[in-house]
């Protein structure tokens, strides 16, 4: 009998829940529990539960499968669901969806089975893709509310143009390693009896694991195939990104050799502003100091915004820490959900050195308070 919880519950939705409303459901825990975000044990463990059953429901046949056989129906969780994770994780600034499962569940040589078992491979060959590279961006709150561009310089390895990647000179190839014929690893056999046979893969000693052998290396990158070289890049900040996001550019990372190269990692690292709090949802925090006569008459502010000053309304009455909003002076939202607002607290500034006469109009103005409530 199977012990996984119903995929239902996982998300936390109904059984006719519609695939729009599962996947903002999906959307939402995949940010709480991502572990980019979230780095506890259990997160990790929740993350791989909810993308199991978001891959199953946002999939009409194999969710028709589930609500007919259950969890035995469920072969293959994740074949076929590329698609659907990748706009999501592209949506909420996360690398894309094979990236983030082999962060997550892990990954070999040639390819990424998945965690249930259900033998499904990213990818083919057995080359192994080019390493990423990182690029630490420092923004301004205001880089995050106009989006920036620029471009940057990075020193990385490249396709050797002379010899065009093969680490052979020009007018000649490499070879098929006919040691191992090619395979790049050798089979030994340590011991064998009559019940069992024990066999071990290593690397070709002849070829050392490449399956080929260079008779003629290349004299532009002595046989490796890749150069070092410095590449400029042409970055687009978007608007709304947040602190500790990755945003990802796709094959501008390390080549590989006869693989695909890998990507550019752009990790976000937004500055602490001297005026504005972020908050949550694009909205801004600025606290302006005021006087008690502002408050208790009302009047009207200029204040800082991202975009400029802006004139503030203050009603007569109002009480300190009281919150004033700017509808839509906040950051933009990542991905392009609308705007926030930024929120003026209002905080009294008590003057701190007086004259005699500015104490004694307020020794007035305090006899006529009490006495207009009866003190």
């Amino acid at each position: 009998m199977s012990t996984k919880r119903d995929y239902y519950d996982v998300l936390g939705v109904p059984k006719n829940a519609t695939k729009d409303n599962i996947k903002t459901v999906y959307r939402k825990l995949a940010l709480q529990y991502h572990p980019d975000r979230n780095k506890s044990k259990e997160a990790e463990e929740k993350f791989k539960e909810i993308s199991e059953a978001y891959a199953v429901l946002s999939d009409d046949d194999k969710r028709k499968r589930y609500d007919t056989y259950g969890h035995l129906g469920s072969e293959e969780v994740f074949r076929g669901s590329e698609a659907n994770f990748e706009e999501i994780f592209k949506d909420i600034g996360f690398g894309g969806f094979r990236d983030i499962f082999e962060q997550v569940f892990g990954g070999r040589e040639g390819g990424f089975s998945d965690p249930f078992n259900f033998g499904f491979r990213f990818g083919g060959g057995g080359r192994r893709r080019g390493q990423d590279l990182v690029y630490d961006a420092e923004l301004t709150l205001e880089d995050v509310f106009r989006g920036r561009k620029e471009e940057i310089e990075l020193p990385k390895l490249e396709k050797c143009r002379t010899c065009s990647g093969t680490g052979a000179a020009p007018g000649s190839k490499p070879r098929k390693c006919n040691v191992c014929d090619g395979q790049g690893q050798m089979r030994r056999v340590y011991s064998q009896n009559r019940f069992s046979t024990f066999v071990s893969l290593e690397p070709c000693q002849t070829c050392r694991g490449q399956g080929e052998i260079i008779d003629r290396p290349c004299e532009t990158c002595n046989g490796d195939g890749t150069v070092r070289t410095y590449k400029k890049i042409k970055l687009e900040i978007p608007k709304g990104v947040e602190d500790g996001m990755t945003l990802q550019l796709r094959g501008e990372g390390e080549p590989s050799e006869g693989g695909q190269p890998g990507d550019l990692l752009i990790r976000i690292h937004v500055k602490p502003h001297p005026v504005f709090e972020r908050l949550a949802d694009g909205h801004i925090l600025y606290n302006l100091d005021t006087s008690f006569t502002d408050l208790a008459l009302g009047t009207e502010r200029r204040v800082p915004t991202l975009d400029g000053d802006e004139k503030l309304k203050i009603n007569g009455g109002s009480q300190p820490n009281n919150i004033v909003k700017l509808k839509g002076k906040g950051l933009p939202r990542y991905g392009g959900f609308g705007k926030g607002d930024e929120l003026v607290r209002l905080n009294i500034k008590v003057p701190t050195q007086l004259s005699d006469t500015q104490k004694e109009l307020l020794r007035q103005l305090d006899r006529e308070f009490k006495s207009a409530v009866g003190r």
